[in-house]
Formats: structure tokens, sequence, C-alpha cells
């Protein structure tokens, strides 16, 4: 999984296809997926950029933990990448993308649907970045 930060610091967030068979229409404040077999999590993160947003880029693993969250216990690897904010999603994934400053988007993560694992992978993230500074 994957935070977007463009050059303004602001954060990518996107709004899941309807067509999608798990947590359809939901936002997210993350870009991921599954590891395939013999993936490592910066690979798997980077293939899932390039296939949901045609972002080109190895973004920097910060930290894995066990979400409790969503369908079932999981391992999650969240890394952070600082792109462009001329993503091109596919829309076969994503039914809408906006970049959120840090005080929008705890608003949205109040009002708005988003998927279980936004809420847990960015309060871990929020959480990382401030025991780093």
């Amino acid at each position: 999984m994957t935070v977007c930060r463009d050059e303004r610091e602001r954060i990518l967030v996107h709004r899941r296809s309807e067509q999608l068979s798990r947590f359809p229409g939901l936002y997210e404040v993350v870009v991921g997926g599954a590891v395939d077999v013999g993936e490592s999590y910066e690979q798997a993160a980077a293939r899932e950029l390039a296939e949901e947003l045609d972002i080109r880029v190895l973004p920097r693993l910060l930290f894995t933990f066990i979400n409790r969250s969503g369908l079932s216990p999981h391992w999650l690897g969240v890394h952070e990448a600082v792109v462009s904010d001329a993503v091109v999603p596919d829309p076969d994934e994503v039914a809408w993308h906006g970049w959120l400053t840090e005080p929008e988007l705890r608003s949205a993560l109040l009002g708005w649907r988003f998927t279980p694992d936004s809420h847990e992978a960015f309060s871990r993230y929020l959480a990382f970045r401030t025991a780093q500074s």
C-alpha cells in the first residue's frame, strides 16, 4: 500500500470503481493490492502504482503491520511515493481521484466512506511521520 504525495505535500485520494468486488465505491488513501509470490513489498507497490495509476516509481517502504480491519487479518507494507499530480487512473479500478491537504483529508475521513485499510494505514502513517520529525 502506498501513500502518494505531490510536490505540494497534498495526498492522493481515490474512489474505487463500482465494478470492483471488494469495497466498491469506497474511498482510499492508499494505492495497492496483494503481493504476488516472489515479490517484495516494494516490487508489489511499484506494480500496483503502474497498474492503477500509470505511475512508474519505486516507492519507499516505511513500515509493516498486521491490519486487523477489513476482510481478515493480513500484513500490510506501507510505502510513500512523491509523484506528479498528473496521474492517469485505470477507469476499471478508479472512479474518481483528487489531491487533498492533510487537514482536508482528516475531515474527509470523518465524513466519506473509506475502506477499513485506509483508516488504519493512514493513522499509522501519520504516527510514523510524526515520530520521524
